[in-house]
C-alpha cells in the first residue's frame, strides 16, 4: 500500500504539470502562425523563442518587459532593477504585429505592469511611407489598449521607439513617437528617445553596437531612466497610476 501511495504521490504532480502545460498551449501563436512584417531570420526566431516561453510561462502578477531585441538583449531585468519577478518577453527581429498575436499569454497572468518597446523592426524590415507609420503607431496603441481592456489592473508603461544610427529614420521614428505621446490617453509614456538622440537626430554612438542594438552602457542608461519611474510605482502599487510620464 506505501509503495502505491508514493507511486501515486510521484505520478500526479507529473500529470498535473503536463496537463498545465497542455492547457496553456492555446495561449501561443501557433507553428502555422506567420507574421508578414517580420524578415525571414524573425520568422524563424520567433517560432523558437515562442517554445521557450512555452517551457517557461509567466507567473501571476509578474512584471513583463515586452519588445524585440533590444529588450530582449537586456537579459535579467530583474538583476538590472534589483526586483525580482520581472520577466523578459523580448523577440529578436518581432514588431509590432508579432506582439499582438502574443499577448494571450501576457494577459492571461494579469501582470502588475508592462514596459512595452516595439516598433523599429517594422520600419526596418517595411517602407517608411506615412500610412504605414501611422499603421505601426496605431498597432502599438492597439497592444496597450489590449493589455488594459483585458487585464485592467495593470500598469501599462509604452516607452518611446529608439533613434538608430540611419538618418533615413530620423523622421519616421520621430513620427512614431508623435503618435505613442499624441494617444497617451490610458498609458504612461517614458520617453527613452530623449535619453538616447545626439544633435544629428541619430542613436548616441557611445551607447550601441551596431547603431540599433545597445551595448553595456546603453543598458545602464536605460535602467538610470527606467529606474526611478519603476520605483515610484511600486511604491504607489496599491493606489491608481496615472500619471502621464512624458
Amino acid at each position: 500500500m506505501k509503495k502505491i501511495i508514493l507511486l501515486f504521490a510521484f505520478i500526479f504532480p507529473t500529470i498535473l504539470m503536463a496537463q498545465l502545460n497542455t492547457d496553456l498551449g492555446h495561449l501561443y501563436p501557433g507553428e502555422e502562425v506567420v507574421i508578414k512584417t517580420q524578415d525571414d531570420w524573425g520568422k524563424e526566431n520567433y517560432k523558437k523563442v515562442i517554445n521557450e516561453f512555452k517551457n517557461d510561462p509567466l507567473k501571476l502578477g509578474e512584471i513583463v518587459f515586452l519588445g524585440n531585441s533590444i529588450t530582449a538583449g537586456g537579459g535579467n531585468w530583474s538583476l538590472r532593477l534589483d526586483h525580482p519577478n520581472i520577466k523578459n518577453r523580448g523577440i529578436g527581429g518581432d514588431t509590432t504585429d508579432g506582439v499582438l498575436a502574443r499577448l494571450d499569454e501576457v494577459i492571461y497572468f494579469q501582470p502588475e505592469a508592462v514596459f512595452l518597446l516595439i516598433g523599429i523592426n517594422d520600419l526596418w524590415n517595411n517602407n517608411l511611407t506615412d500610412s504605414f507609420v501611422n499603421n505601426v503607431g496605431e498597432n502599438i496603441i492597439e497592444i496597450a489598449r489590449t493589455i488594459i481592456k483585458k487585464s485592467p489592473k495593470t500598469k501599462m508603461f509604452v516607452q518611446t521607439v529608439l533613434p538608430i544610427g540611419k538618418q533615413e529614420y530620423i523622421e519616421p521614428i520621430k513620427n512614431l513617437n508623435d503618435i505613442i505621446k499624441s494617444n497617451a490617453e490610458f498609458y504612461n509614456v517614458i520617453d527613452l528617445y530623449v535619453e538616447f538622440v545626439n544633435e544629428k537626430g541619430l542613436m548616441q554612438e557611445e551607447l550601441t553596437t551596431d547603431g540599433v542594438h545597445l551595448n553595456e552602457k546603453g543598458y545602464q542608461k536605460w535602467v538610470k531612466t527606467v529606474k526611478p519611474i519603476f520605483y515610484s510605482f511600486k511604491k504607489k502599487s496599491k493606489k491608481p497610476y496615472d500619471t502621464k510620464l512624458f
